[in-house]
């Protein structure tokens, strides 16, 4: 009985977040490493590519600037918004005495009780919360380069400090924050899986891995002699994947 309780969220849960964590942590390896085996990586160098193209031809590519970082917004906004409404359902299921915080039925196994069940919805508030925050951020750089993207070349004091590497920066920072406040958007699949037992919590875990693998890792590369081309065409520069 006591394992039914508590000794299975104990294990189950943090040994499914253990991979969902080790995999980011070797995507992040790979990212700064082998930047161009990796779709972040490779989608990266594009749009640096992309930024000194704009801004080299603005006048007539200002339009399409424009439109592009205005679909970059609106994606972090929809996520962004769907985050905030669900982590303001959640509070409001915690701060109820609505029978949904009890589990379904005593067949669930792991602990369920009154602490139990509100640790798994505060930590479904908590995920939320910093999905919402990296979503926001995003937004404020993004905004930020849908202005300096169009800078005047005109006025040579400016054209100094606003470069397109400089501007370039700027963007990457936003993607980034888009990509981790997804992340963690996914990661709540399997904690909302937590309410009906930690075995699902485990097993969705281990079922996303595989997947995120096949949606971050590069197989239109050609193998390690055309990521190395690649990497002597951008000069060896890493720098364009970091914060």
């Amino acid at each position: 009985m006591e394992w039914r309780k508590c000794y299975m969220d104990l294990i189950l849960v943090p040994l499914g977040l253990l991979l969902s964590i080790s995999y980011h942590a070797w995507l992040w390896h790979k990212v700064k490493t082998q930047p161009f085996s990796t779709i972040i990586g490779t989608n990266a160098a594009g749009r640096r590519s992309w930024v000194e193209s704009i801004m080299k031809d603005n006048d007539k590519k200002n339009i399409l600037a424009v439109q592009s970082l205005r679909n970059a917004i609106m994606g972090s906004t929809l996520m962004a918004t769907t985050s905030i409404l669900l982590s303001t359902g959640l509070a409001a299921v915690l701060s109820s005495t609505y029978s949904v915080k009890k589990p379904v039925n005593d067949s669930i196994y792991g602990a369920h009780g009154e602490f139990m069940m509100s640790l798994k919805y505060v930590t479904l508030l908590l995920v939320f919360l910093f999905s919402f925050l990296s979503h926001s951020l995003s937004i404020r750089f993004v905004n930020q380069v849908n202005f300096l993207i169009n800078t005047p070349i005109n006025d040579p004091d400016v054209m100094s400090v606003v470069t397109p590497t400089y501007v370039s920066e700027l963007l990457e920072k936003g993607f980034i924050l888009n990509t981790v406040g997804n992340r963690i958007f996914y990661a709540a699949m399997p904690l909302l899986l937590w309410i009906f037992g930690p075995v699902l919590v485990f097993l969705c875990s281990a079922t996303m891995v595989p997947i995120f693998y096949n949606l971050d890792v590069s197989l239109s590369c050609g193998g390690r002699k055309s990521v190395n081309k690649m990497e002597e065409v951008s000069g060896g520069d890493k720098e364009f994947v970091q914060v």
